[in-house]
């Protein structure tokens, strides 16, 4: 399989005053193409700094990160956010979606920024949209949508670009456990298509939905785990 991600002896610190905080230290992790992987720990453990890095949104302090055979453990703020464009569909709690666009033009953004024609760009929202049960709701705005759709939207954005990776942070946060069940199942379809989802979460019932576990704790991997069985969608 190819290595979407290599990670190798990976440390983040931050300074505050006199005070340094290790928030990883020294991590070593590789994830291949079309894994499905829920990295977990507590609060403090380091899984956000983990995220934020694999997600170009910051870089190490010391060590080494590839994303699908760029180096991007050095870059600056321009060129991370270019890889992040290209590389990275995002997927967070809050949606983050632009409440007087519609959804369509929600999903456009990335392709905007690509560069990609106006002809493409609806071409590819609209497919992608259809692909995750929206088809008829392209020109509603994020406020004449349920949370379950709104989240469904940022889904589609975050494939709209053909990423490598799909990163998602708390995605079922603030949903019911009924409509969180439904995007867990989207993102079960998404995985089957070929595409890797890394999702972050402090919450073992939806961790277990991954094909693969890490745990963090103080800055550490503690451990990191296949998970044979996962959780069985209903």
């Amino acid at each position: 399989m190819d290595k979407v991600i290599a990670i190798n002896q990976l440390v983040k610190n931050y300074y505050v005053g006199t005070e340094t905080i290790y928030a990883l230290r020294s991590v070593t992790l590789d994830i291949q193409k079309n894994e499905y992987v829920a990295i977990m720990g507590p609060s403090g453990s380091g899984k956000s700094t983990l995220m934020n890095i694999i997600g170009c949104l910051d870089t190490p302090t010391g060590g080494q990160y590839i994303l699908n055979k760029n180096d991007v453990s050095n870059l600056d703020d321009d060129q991370l956010a270019e890889i992040r464009n290209k590389e990275i569909g995002f997927v967070f709690q809050t949606f983050n979606l632009l409440p007087r666009y519609t959804a369509l033009e929600n999903v456009t953004l990335p392709l905007i920024y690509a560069g990609v024609s106006k002809i493409d760009r609806q071409k590819r929202a609209s497919d992608v949209l259809v692909s995750v049960g929206l088809e008829d709701r392209m020109t509603h705005k994020p406020n004449e949508l349920s949370g379950g759709q709104r989240q469904r939207v940022a889904v589609a954005r975050a494939m709209v670009n053909f990423p490598s990776i799909i990163l998602a942070d708390e995605p079922t946060g603030n949903l019911d456990s009924k409509t969180s069940m439904d995007i867990l199942n989207l993102f079960d379809e998404i995985h089957k298509k070929g595409n890797t989802i890394i999702l972050v979460t402090h919450e073992e019932d939806i961790a277990k939905h991954a094909h693969r576990i890490i745990r963090l704790k103080d800055g550490h991997i503690e451990s990191d785990e296949i998970n044979e069985h996962p959780a069985i969608r209903n």
